[in-house]
């Protein structure tokens, strides 16, 4: 509640909070009316620990006075306070391994924007630093919303086996800080939205949150973030986005266009000491297991290099005045003025030049087809929310801060449900379906095998690959149905996907086309340039496929396979007509 501050015994919340420099809490969330609280109602010190340490209503002290004037017991006049169990529960001898339970009444979700925006937020005027911070509110308030809306569910039984979702809302107290834990002071944006795990059930009474389906989102809660605010910084001063590779092999991230790299280096001094200690304990672990290590062997490395490195809370305070002069002192001195007057300027010129190569299109097919060949590849088995926060990448990367149609995301995850998945695991998870992908198609499912079983490359790097085999096959398909049917180009009508009850080959029959476009207006000229390109590609990989099936007929003596049959028209086909999977229509085969 006082960031990095030393709050010595005594002290109101808010003289400590001015001297450490950063503002008071404030409630957040649509759970508030339950317990009498508004939205942006600062947060004091009584109220957090009635609540957030205590589990009781925020306002306690009155309502416990106010029973007691009535005449009730002190103890049943406390436990009128208390929303759901009271803690003391936990610790009663009558309770099964009550030792083993600890009360857990909130959990933190912290809200931190890409490097180069908390770099535009320190060097930058004060217009840039108050719209960015206008910024981070609506995107971590969206978040939060959706959170709300779409996954909180609460719990009661044994073993908390029903799940309903919340009746209200959350109750959410955010604190904003403004630097980071490094050794120097350096710029980091960030807020602690600290979430109650006390919610109402449909019933009317006090339960605790289910924690599980909270962590299960917390990826897709992230992309969803980011995503919203890449969209409202671009809106509201014009910067654009693209991708930046911060270790070789992994996700690259997002950052603002135009902004010189070197101030990366100089703000994330905290990240460079994580990643030093990090070298050395993944040393130690190839050493002693004879191999590196995986995906959850390397977080659990960086977490302990993390706590390794963790400095102390410094001792001097300064406000957010003092802090952002000596962040541009320190950044003059290190890249020249030239550097730190001219950023805003440097990144408008950058925004221009990525809106003119990158189109605010969205093709929903193809979306579907690289989201699920990234998780696939990734994970193997995966669940609803690992498409989602992959679509939400998906989006942040093809619009660089565009806005999206509402349900975008959704929309392209229930297309890789409907098309491209099946399910395992007893139904609980699922898993690409390959021959929805490639359709009775020996020479593609050759092209996909190995890049999915390509070892000494990362995972990420095979998910692009396999990816780009998938679209190269998309894109083949559509020339050939646009040859045969002559349908204007897949770049002003992107075909929706459908919704059948079982999964689907691609197929290449007519379909009705639908733009999601967030800008109105068609340039006909790049749709042109668009249309060409995609049939010189598709003809290349036509080629190398024939190439590859010819050298092997030559090599082994094969017969030669008939030729593809010729596109039908879809104005030729019956009515009506029913297509057995694994088949296609039209000159794919």
């Amino acid at each position: 509640m006082v960031g990095d501050g030393h709050r010595t015994a005594g002290t109101p919340l808010r003289a400590a909070q001015d001297e450490a420099g950063v503002p008071p809490g404030v409630w957040k969330g649509r759970g508030l009316a339950a317990v009498g609280l508004t939205a942006g109602d600062v947060v004091s010190e009584r109220q957090a620990e009635l609540l957030l340490g205590e589990g009781r209503h925020p306002d306690a002290d009155r309502i416990e006075r106010e029973l007691l004037a009535q005449g009730e017991s002190p103890a049943r006049a406390r436990r009128a306070t208390v929303l759901g169990r009271p803690i003391e529960h936990n610790q009663s001898p009558e309770t099964e391994k009550a030792k083993e339970r600890t009360p857990w009444l909130a959990m933190d979700l912290v809200f931190r924007p890409p490097s180069t925006a908390h770099i535009a937020w320190a060097l930058g005027d004060d217009e840039t630093r108050l719209v960015l911070e206008l910024c981070q509110d609506i995107s971590r308030d969206k978040t939060l919303a959706w959170l709300e809306d779409s996954v909180a569910q609460i719990r009661w039984g044994s073993g908390g086996k029903h799940r309903r979702p919340v009746k209200d809302g959350l109750i959410v107290a955010v604190f904003r800080h403004y630097e980071s834990r490094a050794a120097e002071s350096k710029p980091l944006l960030h807020d602690h939205a600290v979430v109650s795990i006390r919610a109402r059930r449909p019933d009317g009474t006090w339960g605790n949150l289910s924690a599980d389906s909270m962590l299960a989102h917390i990826v897709a809660a992230d992309c969803l973030y980011t995503l919203l605010f890449m969209e409202e910084v671009s809106a509201r001063l014009g910067w654009a986005w693209e991708p930046r590779e911060v270790t070789p092999g992994r996700r690259p991230v997002m950052e603002i266009a135009g902004i010189d790299q070197r101030l990366i280096g100089w703000q994330s001094t905290r990240r460079q000491q994580i990643e030093d200690a990090l070298a050395v304990l993944t040393d130690q672990y190839e050493e002693k297991h004879g191999h590196a290590p995986g995906e959850k062997a390397s977080y659990a490395l960086a977490c302990q290099a993390a706590d390794q490195t963790r400095p102390p809370k410094r001792t001097e305070l300064l406000s957010l005045t003092e802090l952002r002069k000596r962040w541009r002192t320190s950044a003059i001195a290190a890249f020249g003025a030239c550097t730190v007057y001219r950023l805003a300027e440097r990144a408008q010129a950058a925004a221009a030049a990525v809106w003119a190569r990158v189109r605010p299109v969205v093709d929903v097919v193809l979306a579907a087809v690289d989201t699920v060949a990234v998780v696939y590849v990734m994970r193997g088995a995966f669940a609803r929310h690992h498409l989602l926060a992959e679509a939400r990448r998906h989006l942040a990367y093809a619009l660089r801060g565009r806005p999206h149609q509402p349900g975008l995301d959704d929309q392209i995850v229930q297309a890789v449900v409907d098309d491209y998945t099946r399910p395992v695991w007893r139904g609980r998870k699922m898993t690409a379906d390959l021959r929805a992908l490639y359709p009775g198609d020996i020479e593609d499912q050759a092209v996909l095998r190995p890049l999915t079983r390509k070892r000494t490359a990362s995972p990420y790097e095979r998910a692009r690959l396999a990816a780009g085999a998938l679209a190269a096959r998309v894109r083949a398909a559509r020339r050939a149905e646009r040859l045969g049917s002559r349908l204007r180009p897949y770049a002003v009508a992107v075909p929706a996907a459908s919704r059948p009850s079982h999964p689907r080959p691609l197929r290449a029959g007519r379909k009705d086309g639908r733009l999601l476009e967030p800008e109105t207006g068609v340039d006909v000229d790049a749709v042109e340039q668009t249309r060409q390109m995609l049939e010189a590609a598709a003809a290349q990989v036509a080629a190398t496929i024939q190439d590859s099936r010819r050298a092997r007929e030559a090599a082994h003596g094969l017969r030669p396979q008939p030729a593809p049959a010729t596109a039908v028209p879809p104005h030729t086909q019956q009515s009506g007509t029913q297509h057995a999977p694994g088949r296609t229509t039209g000159g794919v085969t």
